[in-house]
């Protein structure tokens, strides 16, 4: 008689109740559910993984980004602190060259006035011997 409702699929499970689903096949599915069961627990737990990776890389990201920021800042100022430096040498230079220019008219005036002191001294001293 079981061979007769195996072939119109009806069978019996362990309970010995009837069933339309076979035994094997009923045995193996309630399997694949534990075995899916099991797979959905470590997919959350992966999830949860990535997320906590994704959460750190995200922050290190920012604190990346922050040091960058502060790196463009800093290139900025010492590439304005050696403009900076080269006009005041500039300044400095063309200072430099109007003292000189300045010395030397001095110096020029200088030596023309000692010439008319040596000459208003020679016409002091023609005078006085006279």
């Amino acid at each position: 008689m079981s061979d007769r409702l195996t072939r119109l699929g009806l069978h019996f499970d362990e309970l010995n109740k009837i069933s339309i689903v076979d035994p094997e096949v009923a045995a193996k599915s309630s399997e694949l559910r534990e075995e899916c069961s099991i797979f959905i627990e470590d997919m959350t737990r992966f999830q949860d993984i990535v997320e906590g990776f994704i959460s750190v890389v995200d922050s290190l990201a920012q604190e990346v980004e922050k040091e960058k920021m502060k790196a463009v800042g800093t290139r900025n100022l010492i590439k304005s602190m050696a403009k900076q430096r080269e006009a005041q040498e500039q300044q400095y230079h063309a200072l430099i060259i109007e003292k000189s220019t300045e010395l030397e008219r001095l110096r020029i005036q200088h030596q023309a006035l000692l010439r008319t002191e040596a000459e208003q001294q020679d016409v002091i001293d023609q005078m006085v011997l006279r």
